[in-house]
Parts: structure tokens; sequence; C-alpha cells
């Protein structure tokens, strides 16, 4: 499998803390069943900063190490940018970069409001040839209240990343909803971990998984987790199932928008 979002270089983000528990993260996800991990730092416009060039010292370094250990893991470089309207210039200025150079970019938007330049930052992307990667969708605020906006955006052209953990109602059960419901309509392409400590998600991988593996079956959770990472990772283009638009019952509307 391919850890398609994590948070494993140190001291880079609000992630690994030290090249210790970077070592125990990797570590973790081997034993998780995990080969390849994409490193996908966050670039956040005054917060997280590290450009491309410092991190691509860190990846080789690291996978030196882990070579010399006899750890069969690869490594690679991405980033999970917040949203912002000078995305592209970020990429060309080498500040923030796509999924192993590829055109495929993940992205993330705020937790708890909607993103006034959402749409014309991904048509931006759009013109520029990149495919836009939304980061965990089921987490988004706005997007639990209102699930049909990422059919729109399926349609337009965005490719949507889930956590394994939102399914065990790592995030809140309102995510989880979601999850489940993205899940059984066509509406996942990749999963990750979006680890960003030791003993956390990756123990909980396998638990995860099963319950994956019964809402869409094990030929597309193959999909999830090898098939289109591989494909994003060689610059390959990716044949997406036909999304179905979520329909919320009364009883899910009133949970999403009232419970907290």
């Amino acid at each position: 499998m391919i850890d398609f979002h994590t948070h494993i270089l140190p001291n880079i983000d609000d992630g690994s803390k030290s090249v210790e528990e970077t070592f125990e993260l990797l570590k973790e996800a081997k034993q998780a069943g995990f080969d390849s991990v994409i490193s996908t730092s966050h670039y956040m416009e005054g917060y997280y900063e590290v450009n491309v060039a410092e991190r691509e010292v860190w990846i080789n370094a690291i996978s030196e190490k882990l070579n010399k250990m006899g750890i069969a893991l690869k490594l690679y470089m991405g980033n999970e940018i917040y949203i912002t309207d000078k995305i592209i210039s970020l990429l060309e200025k080498g500040k923030a970069t796509s999924i192993n150079n590829s055109n495929y970019i993940l992205f993330e938007f705020p937790l708890n409001s909607k993103p006034m330049n959402m749409y014309e930052t991904i048509y931006e992307m759009l013109e520029y040839k990149l495919i836009p990667i939304l980061a965990h969708p089921e987490r988004y605020v706005f997007i639990q209240k209102e699930p049909e906006i990422v059919y729109d955006l399926i349609q337009k052209g965005v490719l949507m990343q889930s956590n394994f953990g939102s399914i065990l109602g790592r995030y809140g059960e309102k995510a989880a909803l979601i999850v489940k419901k993205l899940l059984k309509n066509n509406m996942v392409h990749f999963l990750g971990t979006d680890v960003h400590k030791k003993n956390t998600i990756y123990q909980q991988v396998p638990e995860a998984l099963r319950a994956i593996e019964i809402i869409v079956g094990e030929e597309k959770l193959e999909e999830l987790t090898n098939t289109n990472p591989r494909l994003v990772l060689e610059n390959k283009r990716i044949e997406i199932d036909e999304p179905q638009n979520i329909k919320l019952s009364l009883k899910e509307k009133i949970m999403v928008n009232f419970s907290k």
C-alpha cells in the first residue's frame, strides 16, 4: 500500500517533532502494511513555509538511512497546500510542490469555513494542467452540511483523498457519516493516514481497512490504496468511476447541521 498523506518530516510543520519520531512513524507505517509513503508537509503562508529544496534534503537523507537499516520503504515528496490564490506562484518558485513532481497537487481548505476563492483557485490549477486532489473532504464543516459540493468538485475535475481515521470516528461522527457516504458513492479516489504523531493512526489502519472494504469491496480498496496512488507517482491518468450525488436523510441533515 501507499500512504498518500503524511506529516512525517521532522520539525517542518505540526507533524513529527524529531528525527527519532520520524523513524518511529516510518517503522509504524511499515508494520501497518505500507511499502511507500508520500510526505505531504503543510505549506501554509505565514505558518509553514519550508521550501522544496530543504525538504528534498530530508527525504534523501531519511531514505538513505532506511536503506542502511534494511527497511524497505520508499519515500516520495509532496505538499498539502493550504488554499491560496498564489498556488501557481508557490510551485514556480520552488516553495511548494506537486506530488513527486507530477501534475497532481494535494491541497486543503480551512476546516471551519468555505473559502471565498475556492472555484477560482481550482480553475487556475486546471488551466495550468494540474490535477487538484482535495485532502480529507469529509472533515470540512461546510462540506458536512452540503456534501453535494464534493460531487460538483469532482465533476469539475477535482479528485478526493479521505483519511483512514475518518471511518473510525477519529474526527467525529459527522466526518464518519460523510466519509461513508463518499465511499458508497464513488467519491473517494485515495486514502491516507494524515499521520502527525507516533502511536496514533498507524495502529488503527487494519481496522480501518476492514471497515472500508465492507463498503467498497476488495477490488476498490486496492484501487484506493495502491493502484491510484501509483498512477499519481508515475504521473499517469486515473480513470474514475462515475460518482453518484449524495443524499442525506432528514435525520442525517439534522445531525450535521445542529449537533456539536
